[in-house]
């Protein structure tokens, strides 16, 4: 499954010939030049890596990188902030709001599919991350008072789809209980809740495990990722 990635360009010919040459790098490329529709995407969507003009209308790319960073299924995700500018004000504020790296325009083929390459162990691991498998377990999920029943839809290493008895509102923290196998000691973890699916399902990052349980957990999911 080739890597997902968002090119975020207000500029339609740049934004375009990034998409292309991102392709041709086998990259599957999502292209747009509404950095609004953008912000409303990147909290339901999950990306491997994200591309932003530094300079749109707001928002722009800056404040985008902020947004991911704050929360969402992009926490992580790796960002390329893209500038016409050297100023070393405003590259130091690319990287304190979350940018990886920075390319400067005017962008040419070359120095984009270098790029790639230095990008790419990011993207990968990105994507080994999230990479989903459709596994059902029995989830017991914990936030305030509350104590919901549910079962997963689909795991990753980084979180899961859950189907839940009750709704949880998006940014909840929640403490997990996860059975793996029948007679097997659960695996606990704290996740919050990053994303609402319809009625009753949605979608939880892990913040936090033992080293034993995320052990069992990673080799839960080996056996799948084999497959």
């Amino acid at each position: 499954m080739p890597n997902k990635v968002l090119v975020v360009e207000d500029d339609p010919s740049v934004c375009e010939f990034i998409r292309e040459v991102l392709s041709s790098a086998d990259l599957d490329t999502h292209a747009m030049t509404d950095s609004t529709q953008a912000a409303a995407r990147l909290k339901t969507e999950k990306f491997n890596a994200v591309f932003l003009d530094m300079r749109m209308p707001s928002p722009d790319g800056i404040e985008l990188a902020r947004q991911m960073r704050a929360s969402g299924l992009n926490l992580t995700t790796p960002i390329i902030i893209i500038t016409g500018e050297r100023e070393r004000g405003l590259t130091a504020r690319a990287f304190e709001a979350g940018a990886s790296f920075l390319v400067f325009k005017p962008v040419d083929r070359t120095r984009l599919l270098r790029l790639v390459n230095v990008v790419q162990p990011s993207i990968d691991h990105e994507r080994r991350q999230h990479h989903r498998f459709k596994v059902t377990c029995k989830l017991s999920v914990i936030s305030g008072s509350n104590r919901s029943q549910g079962r997963t839809l689909d795991i990753s290493a980084k979180g899961m789809l859950a189907q839940l008895s009750t709704t949880l509102p998006v940014g909840s923290s929640v403490s997990l209980t996860i059975e793996l196998k029948p007679a097997a000691p659960p695996v606990l973890a704290t996740a919050r809740v990053v994303r609402s699916v319809g009625k009753d399902c949605v979608g939880l990052e892990i913040d936090n495990m033992s080293a034993t349980d995320r052990d069992r957990w990673h080799q839960f999911l080996l056996p799948l990722a084999i497959h």
